[in-house]
């Protein structure tokens, strides 16, 4: 038997396979931002009552976190210094001169994982060949460590000048590190990312670093609270590249972790295509928080290592994904202009759309597909025994409709409006934008909340087939 879990921002989902018995059992549960793991173990011990599961039969589990997204893009790494080339230390800041708005007079960067005053120097150099132009100045290393000591750092990122082509400096530095830091994790970019281009060298490696004891405290309170219902398989965690790597591997390298969600809904989907019998297709994983789209050309996931999160450029291999802010939770909100808009903030899963009755106030894509009768309200939700129509339609008259003079449910339609409007953006940036024709694509649409738009995208694009798993969400 095998169990699979995802994470979502709004739910959690679990599945459970027998392929001797061919029985598929399934369960969504709230996810718990801020302890995501309790939402997991509550699963899988609601799971197991359900259905009298013993879990020690297991043979294995795998999953795929949103631990190190979620960390990175609401900054809630842990506490990291980093260690490079004296002359060097502004490397993070000063980045690359690029633009992603050319005439944007106000380009908000992204702030640097790790503070000036907590990037260090120390002298050494090497040629392009990695040929020693200057020792390590050990010394200058001790002294760091006593700083990093006094810090209170929680992990460390060495980034040497063209330590790609020679990383002994590096492996040095950690040698003597480790001999005053003890527990601390020491991330070194020869390790990770052994490649010319110093400044996403450096910023993968200051990733890597930040995320290490946040991955690391997660899967060991995950195993430990697993452990006590009896599951003792290791663990095996999806990865950005859909591929899959053990607990240890995962934490020395979470920085590969960060689309492991998103990239093993595309894996899953060209599992689907395949055995449809299509082999080019638009997938679009709709769920709670966020939508994920990506390509498949011939049957091919497409993978690159140019990926961007959160305006951070990771040059690690991952499945080529456009993410953008629509989701079930998506809030609709009016701007200063008097425009309808939708996200990209989201109710996630606590409170939640208003029609989960857990307290929500702002009206949300799941509430308008509630009001214009696309949800049963009777329907069990995620726990939920019935959605709270009345209480939707107040949110949506209350702060659409009335404000923009619009009935109830021409508010609800320009909700779904507006965030089909912007998915269909997000599918053009992976399909016209780069050469391709949305209609020489089928659109496989799935997660909690990808169905209930695929027809209205297929139709604005052009494309003539939309495919649906049977279990989408």
């Amino acid at each position: 038997m095998f169990i699979g879990i995802d994470i979502g921002g709004t739910f959690t989902d679990i599945v459970l396979l027998d392929p001797k018995r061919g029985v598929m059992e399934l369960l969504k549960v709230s996810s718990t931002p801020g302890r995501l793991e309790e939402g997991v173990i509550n699963g899988l011990r609601e799971l197991g009552e359900q259905i009298g599961l013993q879990f020690s039969k297991i043979e294995r589990i795998v999953h795929g976190p949103t631990v190190a997204t979620n960390a990175l893009l609401e900054g809630k790494w842990a506490p990291t210094a980093l260690i490079t080339t004296a002359g060097f230390r502004d490397v993070l800041e000063i980045g690359r001169q690029n633009r992603p708005r050319i005439y944007d007079l106000f380009v908000e960067r992204p702030r640097p994982i790790v503070p000036r005053d907590l990037r260090f120097e120390v002298p050494e150099r090497l040629d392009y060949q990695g040929k020693v132009l200057k020792p390590l100045d050990e010394g200058a290393v001790a002294r760091v460590a006593e700083e990093l000591i006094k810090q209170g750092v929680k992990s460390v990122a060495v980034s040497l000048l063209f330590s790609y082509a020679n990383p002994e400096h590096e492996r040095r530095i950690a040698e003597l590190l480790r001999e005053r830091l003890k527990v601390i994790p020491i991330t070194l970019s020869s390790e990770v990312l052994p490649e010319f281009r110093e400044y996403e060298r450096t910023v993968t490696t200051v990733i890597n670093a930040a995320l290490r004891p946040v991955i690391g405290g997660y899967l060991e309170r995950l195993e430990e609270g697993t452990g006590g219902l009896g599951l003792r398989r290791g663990w095996q965690i999806m990865q950005s590249n859909a591929g899959i790597t053990g607990s240890r591997g995962a934490e020395a390298q979470p920085v590969k972790l960060v689309l492991s969600g998103p990239a093993a809904g595309v894996v899953g989907a060209k599992a689907i295509g395949e055995r449809a019998g299509f082999t080019n297709l638009i997938t679009l994983d709709m769920g709670g928080t966020s939508c994920d789209v990506s390509l498949i050309r011939d049957g091919r996931v497409t993978i690159t290592t140019e990926g961007e999160v959160g305006g951070y450029p990771i040059k690690v291999p991952m499945v080529d994904i456009h993410t953008i802010g629509a989701g079930g939770g998506s809030i609709a909100w009016i701007d200063k202009g008097g425009a309808l808009r939708v996200g990209p903030e989201s109710a996630g899963a606590d409170p939640g759309p208003v029609c989960y009755g857990r307290g929500g106030r702002e009206p949300t894509v799941t509430d308008a597909h509630l009001v214009l009768g696309r949800l049963d309200p009777k329907t069990p939700l995620g726990g939920l025994e019935e959605l709270d129509l009345e209480g939707a339609k107040k949110a949506i008259s209350e702060r659409i409709a009335k404000p923009l003079g619009l009935s109830l449910e021409e508010a609800a339609q320009g909700i779904l409006a507006v965030v089909e409007a912007n998915m269909e953006r997000a599918i053009r940036v992976i399909s016209v934008e780069r050469g391709h024709d949305p209609r020489d694509f089928v659109l496989l649409a799935f997660g909690g909340a990808g169905p209930l738009h695929g027809a209205g995208l297929a139709s604005a694009l052009g494309i003539p087939k939309v495919l649906i798993p049977g279990v989408a969400g």
